[in-house]
């Protein structure tokens, strides 16, 4: 079998894989951190707060970076992705692809070379609803802190970049690298991705005011691209009429067909963000059926006591744009079974969970649920686990739990191999 391994290797370095490694790690074992964009967080550091007691996710993430230094049995890598993988359990050789950061560890955070370039680009931390400079830090919370350059920046203005650095921090000659690693387990905590709204056609969703349920986390966060002010896209205006759509693709054979167990308390949790901003706005949340699950029940009904936060029982048929182009939520109310064309200022479409393996599946044998989370019923086994939403849709402290089981399983994998 050869030389067996027992450094365990956490692909995705969210919240789940995050706590994984950490896990892991402070048990006594090795532990190698992937993940694919350039800092730690996943889509829990994107969000403006989280459940159960509403804190931002500084609190919780920042706990675990500290963690993350004080332990250094952890090697994180960012920018990195799994090319391959061959053998066994306690002794997998995993073929790892980092692509090029352009920076390297004597960075500071200083931000000069973002004065020295001119060029622009989507932010995807904010879910494109704005642009950066293309050499920029991810976030004002990114663990590891240390800028990126965009290949376009590069081209651009590599010299000058270059140039405006007093570290010495910038390689342009950087082309990432292949490498392979010894690994005795591997979990996969590869999260997941909002379902693509513009699939549902009878949404209007390339409206401009029309938008989804992340996006909206970033609207209202103080670091977003209104610095937490919740406005209208197409104008920048206060919206004070405002819907929130739940099961949007969700629970429906033809796009979701399962429950993603976040959406109804995403959407209470924004109508609160609404309401804490605009005293005078009306809130109005279209649903099938309101899960608020455990003790969070609480939350939902101080919401159904707010006055001017309306629930409507109904399954809008579509959305479509008045003369002025603001969108307008047509249906019939499952209670009072009247039909209603109602214009909003903005709609808010609860989009559910998909497994990120829809953008692309692990490059090893593993099984798979219908709908595609990481389900490998082997785990200690065969030396694969999955953890997070990877398995399945989860909120965070249930993907926490996931994840601490997770490396339970992987310590066992690699264990049974000494």
């Amino acid at each position: 079998m050869g030389v067996e391994s027992q450094t365990i290797l956490v692909v995705g370095g969210g919240i789940a894989g995050i706590t994984a490694a950490v896990e892991a790690a402070e048990t006594g074992y090795e532990v190698v951190l992937l993940e694919k964009e350039p800092s730690l967080g996943g889509r829990v550091t994107k969000l403006n707060r989280y459940f159960p007691k509403l804190c931002h996710p500084t609190c919780g993430l920042e706990i675990n970076y500290q963690r993350i230094k004080k332990t250094p049995r952890i090697n994180v890598m960012t920018m990195s992705t799994v090319a391959a993988v061959s053998g066994e359990k306690g002794n997998f050789t995993v073929s790892v692809k980092r692509a090029p950061r352009f920076v390297n560890a004597n960075c500071t955070a200083c931000g000069e070379c973002t004065k020295a370039t001119s060029i622009e680009i989507s932010n995807d931390f904010n879910y494109g609803l704005d642009t950066l400079k293309g050499a920029y830090l991810p976030h004002e919370h990114a663990f590891p802190m240390r800028y990126v350059i965009a290949p376009e920046a590069i081209k651009a203005d590599g010299e000058a970049i270059k140039a405006a650095c007093k570290y010495d921090a910038i390689d342009l000659d950087d082309a990432g690298e292949t490498f392979d690693l010894n690994i005795g387990a591997i979990i996969w905590a590869t999260g997941w991705q909002p379902y693509d709204a513009n699939k549902l056609t009878m949404y209007g969703y390339e409206m401009a005011d029309v938008i989804n349920n992340v996006e909206m986390e970033r609207l209202a966060s103080h670091d977003g691209p209104t610095k937490g002010k919740i406005l209208r896209p197409s104008n920048g205006e206060e919206p004070k009429k405002i819907a929130l759509v739940q099961c949007a693709g969700s629970r429906d054979y033809n796009h979701l067909p399962y429950c993603s167990r976040i959406c109804c308390l995403g959407s209470l949790k924004h109508a609160a963000y609404i309401r804490e901003q605009y005293a005078d706005a009306e809130v109005d949340i279209y649903y099938i059926d309101i899960r608020a699950h455990d003790k969070l029940e609480s939350f939902y009904v101080k919401l159904k006591n707010d006055p001017q936060v309306n629930f409507i029982k109904s399954k809008p048929a579509r959305i479509e744009a008045d003369e002025n182009g603001n969108p307008v939520i047509c249906g019939e109310d499952t209670i009072s079974r009247d039909v209603y064309a109602t214009p909003y200022d903005l709609v808010v479409l609860a989009t559910g969970m998909e497994p990120s393996t829809v953008c692309g599946k692990p490059p090893v044998e593993i099984e798979e649920d219908e709908y595609g989370f990481l389900v490998p019923k082997a785990g200690e086994v065969d030396g694969q686990i999955s953890a997070g939403v990877a398995s399945g849709p989860l909120d965070v402290s249930m993907s926490v739990q996931s994840a601490t089981a997770a490396a339970l399983k992987a310590i066992q994998a690699v264990r049974s191999n000494s």
